[in-house]
């Protein structure tokens, strides 16, 4: 059983590298695209309509905007979270629960590979 052992092996770790790096390079992927839809927002002008129609666009603009902004501050939040998952496989600390200091399920790390607490532990927070 995983929580027997005190971490995951080198090979364990190497699988958990690949399937962060390959989600890092996704998560970058679509922070650009996030940036870029919201440079495309900024340069979408609202000249050619009635003054009606226009407040309304301004309005819903803005809330994209602010909806963009908040997608990408999360995308980089999750980016910086896989980020210190790596380190933490460098460390070989990986996979190890900060509260109880058990092994963090291998399905529960394959899903959410920046994991930092197990279920159990998660669980004690609600």
């Amino acid at each position: 059983m995983a929580e027997d052992r005190l971490r995951y092996s080198d090979e364990e770790l190497e699988e958990f590298r690949k399937l962060i790096l390959d989600k890092i390079e996704i998560a970058e992927k679509d922070l650009v695209m996030l940036k870029e839809s919201f440079v495309n927002d900024l340069n979408n002008g609202t000249d050619d309509t009635s003054p009606t129609f226009k407040a309304f666009e301004e309005g819903s603009e803005t809330m994209s905007k602010e909806s963009n902004a908040q997608l990408a501050s999360r995308q980089e939040k999750f980016i910086r979270d896989l980020k210190n998952a790596l380190i933490r496989i460098n460390n070989k600390t990986y996979g190890i629960c900060r509260v109880t200091g058990k092994l963090i399920d291998k399905e529960r790390l394959k899903a959410v590979p920046h994991a930092t607490l197990s279920i159990e532990a998660k669980n004690m927070q609600s």
